[in-house]
């Protein structure tokens, strides 16, 4: 009886112990993320994002990569810059990068079917499609425009031919 108690303070001391630790990673890369949020660089970068200025936001933002690597933000944006300037291969890159660090990320499982598209890989961008789907059980505007950016893409296919 003595040896299954020690076992059992063993074992919970062990969870306990495993969830202060995740919690403390947790907290960690909680407090990255807010950094990166507030980065100047991703700042400027988003702001030239929003005047369409993709240039100047792959400047900034990839200053921005090199302070917070680990931000899905960063990459997707950078990712989105590349695309508008099309620039394909490292548009595509910086997706990937984004969707490695969070598989689930809205964006950028949007961003990269659009790209799919314009590179003439509808069953590819049908794959983010699916990755959405599940990400939004409720339904977002990242899945929506995915599958209306889907539907117009094989309408007009259909009708050239």
């Amino acid at each position: 009886m003595k040896t299954l108690l020690a076992a059992a303070v063993a074992l919970c001391a062990m969870t306990l112990w495993q969830t202060s630790v995740s919690a403390v990673d947790r907290g960690r890369d909680r407090d990255e993320a807010q950094a990166a949020k507030t980065s100047p660089s991703l700042a400027a970068g988003r702001k030239a994002v929003e005047a369409k200025d993709f240039a100047g936001a792959i400047e900034h933002l990839t200053k921005a990569a090199h302070e917070t690597p680990k931000d899905a933000d960063v990459h997707n944006l950078l990712g989105y810059s590349y695309r508008n300037l099309r620039q394909f291969d490292k548009a595509l890159e910086h997706y990937r990068i984004a969707l490695e660090i969070e598989p689930r990320h809205r964006g950028a499982n949007e961003y990269i079917g659009e790209l799919y598209l314009m590179m003439d890989q509808p069953a590819n961008a049908e794959k983010h499609l699916n990755v959405l789907s599940r990400a939004c059980l409720f339904g977002c505007k990242e899945y929506t425009e995915l599958k209306e950016a889907i539907e117009k893409y094989k309408a007009e296919r259909q009708g050239s031919r």
